[in-house]
């Protein structure tokens, strides 16, 4: 497994309720993965651990050979049969951050060097790279995301909603992530955007990237997941796929919304056509399948 959460619990301060209540699951390398629950479930303070900007209180995360926990005496024992290279990183843990590349919700809102280019080598250069090196990697960035030369020298203050969404990818990506971890990504965008977005993070995943995305969008969770994890009151409650979760009767007590594809194939099979939902459901198999009962 690429990713271990092992008991995890935490808590924001000693009277405050548990943020996160003895949570465990594991997440492969090339997973696509959707979080999901909703607000304050523990999705957002769950995906700041997996690149250190948390530390569980109880249990630990396991990043390939990075262990995150604030318990010193069980990270000790963890590592006690680990090689010296392994001990060594554990104990700078700097190498997590460019492992776990953590795009939060809103990522324009982190844009401020005075053009995009300037602002997308920030990161690399952060890590030590070379000037030349880094002016490489961002341009490749941005270039991945959709953005050409020709805005470069733009300052970022002055494009469009989207494109700044990109910006703030583009600016995580330059440092070469192996695991893409992105926190609303389509929260306040057109459906154009929303798309736009998604495409460029579902290429990436083809590419061999780990995707893990916290939405409460569940139009994005059926077109893009290969699995579902649902948090509710702090706790992991299910472990799915998305036709498997939204196939389920009710779905309010996590408040979440049914997806719209799934609603059209509800109400067409209620109107007589015969819809199979339990398919590889898509625009274009549902079509197919309205088309096979007009025949």
């Amino acid at each position: 497994m690429q990713i271990e959460i092992n008991n995890v619990s935490f808590s924001y301060g000693k009277k405050e309720k548990l943020a996160l209540d003895n949570v465990s699951f594991n997440i492969s390398k090339g997973d696509f993965l959707c979080i999901v629950g909703k607000t304050g479930s523990g999705k957002s303070t769950l995906i700041q651990m997996l690149n250190g900007l948390l530390f569980p209180d109880k249990g630990y995360i396991k990043v390939d050979d990075y262990i995150i926990t604030s318990d010193k005496k069980l990270k000790k024992e963890l590592l006690k049969k680990e090689s010296k290279e392994i001990k060594k990183i554990n104990k700078r843990m700097t190498g997590l951050k460019k492992k776990v590349g953590l795009v939060f919700q809103f990522p324009e809102y982190q844009v401020f060097s005075e053009t995009i280019l300037k602002d997308v080598m920030f990161g690399p250069t952060n890590f030590k790279m070379k000037k030349e090196e880094a002016l490489e990697i961002s341009k490749k960035a941005l270039s991945m995301v959709g953005l050409n030369e020709s805005f470069y020298e733009k300052s970022p203050f002055e494009i469009s909603g989207g494109e700044k969404r990109r910006v703030g990818i583009a600016g995580i990506l330059a440092s070469d992530p192996e695991i893409l971890v992105l926190d609303e990504p389509t929260a306040g965008l057109d459906a154009n955007g929303k798309k736009e977005i998604m495409e460029i993070v579902k290429k990436l995943n083809e590419e061999g990237k780990t995707i893990i995305v916290v939405t409460h969008d569940m139009d994005l969770v059926l077109n893009y997941a290969s699995r579902v994890i649902v948090f509710n009151d702090s706790k992991l409650v299910e472990e799915t796929t998305p036709l498997e979760l939204f196939n389920k009767n009710d779905l309010s007590e996590y408040s979440l919304e049914v997806p719209s594809l799934i609603k059209l194939a509800t109400l067409l099979k209620e109107g007589g056509f015969n819809i199979d939902i339990d398919k590889n459901l898509s625009i274009s198999s549902l079509a197919k399948q309205v088309k096979d009962n007009i025949k």
